[in-house]
């Protein structure tokens, strides 16, 4: 079995976002042990913001005719597409940032989406595939609160991952997480430590359920 493992987060140490995937990761290891587990860090190792330009300028002409910097963008493309192709399963660890969609996974899925084997009109790319999304908010989002609608990150990785890709996804979400950063939050301290708790619990169940479903998908090809 291989999960491919997706982060975009700006930070290593001190990640919202990777601590939720690193506890989704380890259940999903619990029920296999002996799987193997790529790696993308795209908010470290990032894309280059000018390959999409180039891969989309690449799908026009001949490959003969191609410039070196559209070679490179439908080669980095392909790759991008070889992982998710080869992968069993799918954790994608993306933080809201700005209110939208980050630019590392905004590059990543614009590439994706120039390979012709991402084609939504002939094919799903991910069709069932199981897939974990963790995403986290610094502040609050849910109805009722003053940033309500404020979110515009989320709606799209599920349009993308679900309806454009075909994924079978999971989400596990944490909000608050700049409590105890931002001393304007101080006042929401109790309840950000029990969103925490709760989107811990969710990731051990989206772990569980990803590594089974992985088995269940597996079995059926």
């Amino acid at each position: 079995m291989t999960l491919l493992r997706l982060d975009a987060s700006i930070r290593v140490e001190g990640s919202a976002s990777r601590e939720i995937a690193d506890i989704v990761e380890a259940e999903y290891l619990q029920e296999h042990p002996g799987a193997t587990v790529e790696r993308r860090h795209i908010g470290v190792d990032v894309l280059p913001s000018s390959a999409w330009g180039s891969a989309v300028g690449a799908m026009f002409v001949p490959e003969s005719d191609r410039t070196p910097e559209q070679r490179g963008a439908a080669a980095l493309a392909a790759e991008l597409v070889d992982e998710l192709f080869a992968a069993d399963s799918l954790l994608f660890a993306i933080p809201l940032y700005n209110y939208g969609v980050s630019q590392h996974i905004k590059t990543y899925f614009d590439l994706v989406m120039t390979d012709p084997r991402a084609n939504p009109a002939e094919t799903k790319l991910l069709a069932g595939k199981p897939t974990v999304l963790v995403t986290v908010r610094g502040g609050a989002y849910g109805p009722g609160t003053p940033r309500a609608g404020w979110d515009h990150s989320t709606p799209y990785l599920r349009r993308m991952l679900c309806d454009v890709l075909g994924a079978d996804l999971r989400v596990v979400e944490r909000e608050f997480t700049l409590v105890g950063v931002n001393p304007a939050l101080d006042q929401f301290t109790d309840q950000a430590a029990q969103m925490h708790r709760e989107a811990m619990e969710v990731g051990r169940t989206a772990g569980r359920m990803l590594a089974r479903t992985t088995l269940l998908a597996a079995a059926a090809r």
